[in-house]
């Protein structure tokens, strides 16, 4: 994806650093896009930076890393549902964890920032940053879904 957003902000003129490789730009092929400042306008500015600037909340600090009950955890930018309770589990780190996305939730790309070579997790649909996937996790899949809670909202069913 970070090729995509440096081709895309090369080609509208709009290259501009953010807290990730590149921040996302209005100029996205995604379901979902609107402007800098309507994403502002939508979202708090922990969500902005996260979800727009592919930032990283600090550890322990989302009220879903502790949600239990049934549900259904979706993008805060743009309400697709991402991840079911089903499939949550706690790993320990601090940030919201599932071993598995509901079918055609989100999609995948590599991240070499900050020296790392790790696996970026987005909204297929708004393009927002949700985390990263690692192959620590759990059976039946051995992911771990590494979510930052403010980039997701959650709905009990």
């Amino acid at each position: 994806m970070q090729r995509r957003r440096f081709i895309q902000a090369m080609l509208t003129g709009t290259a501009s650093l953010g807290m990730g490789a590149f921040g996302l730009t209005g100029a996205q092929a995604f379901e979902v896009t609107r402007t800098d400042a309507e994403w502002k306008k939508q979202l708090s500015p922990e969500a902005y930076r996260v979800l727009r600037q592919e930032g990283t909340e600090r550890p322990f600090t989302s009220p879903l890393n502790d949600e239990h009950r049934k549900g259904i955890f979706s993008c805060a930018g743009c309400a697709l549902p991402l991840f079911s309770s089903t499939t949550k589990f706690d790993s320990g780190t601090g940030w919201p964890s599932f071993y598995r996305p509901l079918d055609k939730a989100v999609e995948t790309s590599r991240d070499t920032s900050y020296g790392m070579v790790r696996t970026e997790v987005h909204c297929r649909r708004c393009g927002g940053h949700l985390g990263h996937v690692f192959n620590d996790g759990p059976p039946p899949t051995g992911l771990r879904y590494c979510m930052n809670g403010v980039a997701m909202t959650f709905k009990a069913v």
